[in-house]
């Protein structure tokens, strides 16, 4: 069996995936970038949030083979995790891989499970980004969830992304704004998560998630009353950029 070609840089590779595919709809980018060999071993992150489910049905509908990557970050609501359960049937997901943090680490860092109540980002960095960061290792690239309209900071995001020359995000809904999500959504029927109806429009962690009133933005109850917007699993010119939803 030949080996295979090595991949160039992930530089170069992003600029001609983006030149190549500038043109094209959320769907097909999604499709050519699941298949095309500049892209290399995919995997798709998804949070199984509020309206993660879109674009895990894009995915499935492509390939449920595909290994999608769950972080468990073990302070998760208990609907969140039923709901990852329900979506991964409903899409007859056949690869879904659940990351969680391993004990002996967790228990040396936050023992008590009450990091988050004094250092939001370390406990983000503990539960989340180094999780996620060991199991994309062997993978050329990722496919999120995140939209040009969630924050002047992804005003220009492009489909395909450097990750500090190591990965390439893709981010098929660079585009799309919310109503296009929500359409999606009611067109292909998909089940909702069950928090958004008791006024969870952006769902995290339990201990850092509340619900939204009326009039405020949908991510005000993310970190409530700190300024902290992001948790860190996107990173943009090695600085953590605003997250959304994946």
């Amino acid at each position: 069996m030949p080996l295979e070609a090595p991949l160039s840089p992930v530089a170069e590779r992003v600029t001609h995936l983006n030149a190549r595919y500038r043109h094209h709809a959320a769907s097909a980018v999604l499709k050519r970038a699941m298949s095309d060999p500049q892209v290399g071993r995919i995997a798709m992150v998804s949070s199984f949030g509020a309206e993660s489910v879109a674009l895990l049905h894009m995915v499935a509908m492509v390939d449920r083979a595909t290994p999608v990557l769950f972080i468990d970050t073990q302070l998760l609501f208990a609907e969140t995790l039923d709901y990852q359960h329900e979506i991964a049937e409903f899409l007859g997901l056949t690869d879904l891989r659940i990351i969680r943090l391993d004990k002996v680490t967790l228990d040396a860092e936050d023992p008590y499970g009450a990091l988050h109540l004094r250092d939001t980002d370390a406990c983000c960095d503990l539960r989340k980004t180094r999780p996620l960061e060991k199991a994309l290792k062997g993978f050329d690239a990722w496919i999120t969830g995140r939209k040009r309209f969630q924050g002047s900071s992804r005003a220009a995001l492009d489909f395909f992304e450097n990750e500090d020359d190591k990965r390439i995000k893709v981010n098929p809904l660079a585009h799309w704004n919310k109503q296009d999500v929500q359409d999606y959504m009611i067109n292909n029927r998909l089940p909702r998560h069950p928090l958004i109806s008791k006024g969870y429009p952006s769902i995290g962690c339990r201990p850092c998630t509340s619900p939204v009133k009326a009039g405020e933005d949908e991510r005000a109850g993310r970190w409530r009353g700190s300024a902290k917007e992001e948790c860190g699993i996107h990173l943009m010119n090695g600085k953590m950029v605003s997250i959304g939803a994946m």
